[in-house]
């Protein structure tokens, strides 16, 4: 028998914060990866690491706080907890793949379109495991179009967060990047649902809400977005987008660097105008020039 779905039981409540969830985790990891190009090799994969893992968990902290309103009204619905983890554990790491993909190579071209690509796939893989950790007396089915689009929109989405990660510099262009950016996930998401059936093997009850049960799954992630958040706050770089006095090569994915071998070297002069010979320094002397 076909299920009756409730995806808005808590009506515009759940969508709101889950694009605040999604809008805040997709700041903090465009920031994070703006600091990364702005800083030496040694320093940079701390902070994509830090990106790639506010980004995942914004994602799927977004997810789940829009399912928290989603009810089937003839059974109630269990969360497979390993399941549900390893979504988490899968946006990480794919959309870690993606960023670090832009950090080294650049927002440009391939490179661009391989991480945005791997990045989107794994935003939409983490969906769709998500919703295999859902158990319920019966069973979902899938429109494969509606499917497709899902992914294409998160594929798309991706690369265009991915893209304002490399390029984008200044504090509010970040922000509405991340305002674009928590819009198109949430619209993946709802697209995923959309495509979704329920065909239930009989009535096992009243479904109930399932907040209770994502509510504590939730802290964690949370407290790590809020941390995150602490570390962007109390940047300096973070907020300025690029150091005081520092050249900044204009190239995505190039380190600020070896910022000496952009200084221009003057040689320091006597009183009278002459040039003061380094004493460090020995001149080769050939029988030429002897």
């Amino acid at each position: 028998m076909q299920g009756t779905v409730d995806g808005f039981s808590y009506g515009v409540v759940t969508p709101l914060v889950a694009y605040a969830m999604a809008c805040l985790g997709g700041a903090l990891g465009l920031r994070c990866t703006t600091r990364s190009l702005l800083v030496t090799h040694s320093r940079r994969p701390a902070w994509l690491a830090l990106g790639s893992a506010a980004i995942g968990s914004g994602i799927w902290t977004m997810h789940f706080v829009a399912m928290m309103g989603f009810t089937i009204k003839e059974t109630p619905i269990h969360y497979d907890v390993p399941i549900t983890y390893a979504s988490l554990g899968l946006a990480i790491v794919m959309v870690g793949i993606g960023i670090f993909i832009v950090g080294y190579r650049g927002a440009t071209g391939t490179s661009l379109y391989t991480g945005g690509t791997i990045t989107g796939l794994g935003v939409a893989s983490m969906h769709y495991l998500g919703m295999a950790g859902m158990h319920f007396d019966g069973r979902f089915t899938y429109n494969t179009v509606t499917v497709a689009v899902s992914v294409v929109i998160a594929v798309v989405a991706a690369t265009a967060a991915l893209w304002a990660a490399g390029r984008v510099r200044g504090f509010m262009w970040s922000v509405g990047a991340s305002l674009v950016m928590g819009l198109a996930v949430s619209g993946m998401h709802y697209t995923g649902m959309a495509a979704l059936e329920v065909h239930l093997h009989g009535t096992s009850g009243a479904g109930g809400s399932p907040a209770s049960v994502l509510a504590p799954m939730l802290i964690g992630p949370l407290a790590f977005l809020l941390l995150a958040g602490v570390v962007v706050m109390f940047d300096p770089l973070m907020v300025m987008g690029r150091p005081t006095g520092v050249v900044v090569e204009d190239k995505p994915g190039v380190p600020a660097a070896a910022v000496a071998s952009h200084h221009v070297r003057h040689p320091s002069l006597h009183s009278g105008g002459h040039p003061v010979r380094d004493p460090g320094r020995h001149e080769s002397r050939t029988p030429q020039n002897r």
